[in-house]
């Protein structure tokens, strides 16, 4: 790689950096899209020895009309979220509900193609954005997506998981939105809504129109367990579609990890636990495979400590072969670090020790700083 080396000039205090930029050995420290916010950071950068690519510098940062205009990941995901939220909530004076619903899936089908590492950050990192009923079903209908892609599901049967994450708890909107800054115990009529929105949710997307007998069966069986013990109908193992489960994976694990008052948030692999491990005893092992692989012990957006004592966010996925991707924050003795910091986790020092809750760790930080301008607002 023809590389150049930037100095202070070449950097505009205030402005996303036009380039991806490399350390020694080629190593990509900080993405393109990055604001560099003072004096100090252009500082620190230059004396680092920090270098471009010369073809993407000379041509300004634009390489090609293609990647200029590549749409970002976040407001693709924060779009439909706005969509649906508008046509959940009046969803009575809608008409052709079933084409809105499928227009606002391919929407999210878009952005999971485009990174799927950051639709998944998105489910621990926009949790702010827009009410809970609206971008609790975004988070699961990606999740979703991730599974049903690894699993080779058809188009039309992935497009449908999609539609009943969007539309899985109509039955309760208003109780969902109330639920969410709820720091006392459950009243009884709040228990017996949730025991009947599954009904109630089919009840109001057929009065919309909807007759699609997959959708509607995948929204009523969302929360039926393989040993008779769910609700609303009681089904076993065996009268429960795959789709319907993987609905119910999906929207259990996004529950866990979502940051509600009146419920103790869990990290990732704490999620992965409780929703396939429930008493110690496997819950639908081959489910659970494609979960834990698309979703990883340390998904993108978690907050996790390294052995050296830092904290940062994990940004890509691992493989068998080699560990998640981790940019640094805060340093191991707690001071922020002037920029995310993308370190070398393969070496024992930045190995990951564990996970965290991210109000444990103080950095403010925008996905943009991270991802680049593919997670721009």
């Amino acid at each position: 790689m023809d590389q150049r080396r930037i100095g202070m000039a070449d950097i505009v205090i205030g402005e996303p950096l036009q380039w991806d930029v490399y350390g020694e050995g080629q190593q990509l420290l900080l993405r393109k899209g990055l604001i560099v916010v003072n004096e100090r950071q252009v500082e620190e950068l230059v004396a680092r020895g920090l270098y471009v690519e010369a073809r993407h510098f000379y041509s300004g940062g634009h390489e090609t009309a293609v990647e200029h205009e590549t749409p970002s990941v976040l407001q693709l995901i924060n779009t439909a979220n706005k969509r649906l939220e508008k046509l959940l909530y009046g969803l009575q004076n809608e008409s052709d509900a079933h084409a809105k619903f499928l227009e606002i899936g391919n929407l999210l089908i878009q952005a999971t193609n485009l990174d799927p590492d950051i639709a998944l950050a998105s489910i621990l990192l926009n949790q702010a954005k827009g009410g809970y009923a609206a971008r609790h079903g975004i988070d699961t209908a990606v999740l979703c997506l991730l599974v049903a892609k690894a699993m080779k599901k058809a188009a039309d049967d992935t497009s449908l998981i999609v539609a009943a994450a969007f539309t899985m708890n109509l039955g309760m909107l208003r109780l969902q939105d109330h639920l969410e800054d709820k720091t006392d115990a459950l009243l009884e009529t709040e228990r017996e809504i949730i025991q009947g929105h599954p009904r109630e949710s089919v009840a109001l997307l057929t009065r919309a129109g909807i007759s699609d007998a997959r959708w509607l069966s995948y929204v009523l069986l969302h929360h039926e367990n393989p040993d008779g013990s769910g609700y609303p109908l009681g089904r076993a193992v065996g009268e429960i579609p795959q789709n319907a489960r993987i609905l119910t994976f999906a929207d259990r694990y996004c529950a866990c990890v979502s940051n509600r008052k009146y419920h103790k948030t869990l990290v990732p692999n704490a999620a992965l636990r409780t929703v396939f491990l429930a008493d110690g005893k496997p819950s639908d092992p081959m489910l659970a495979a494609y979960f834990i692989r698309e979703i990883g012990t340390y998904p993108p957006g978690s907050c996790v400590r390294l052995q050296n004592g830092e904290i940062g966010i994990v940004t890509r996925r691992g493989s068998a072969a080699l560990p998640p991707t981790v940019h640094a924050l805060i340093g191991p003795h707690g001071a922020p670090l002037s920029f995310p910091i993308q370190r070398d986790n393969t070496k024992e020092q930045w190995a990951i020790r564990e996970s965290m809750l991210h109000d444990q760790a103080t950095q403010r930080f925008s996905m943009q700083q991270l991802w680049g301008e593919a997670a721009s607002l």
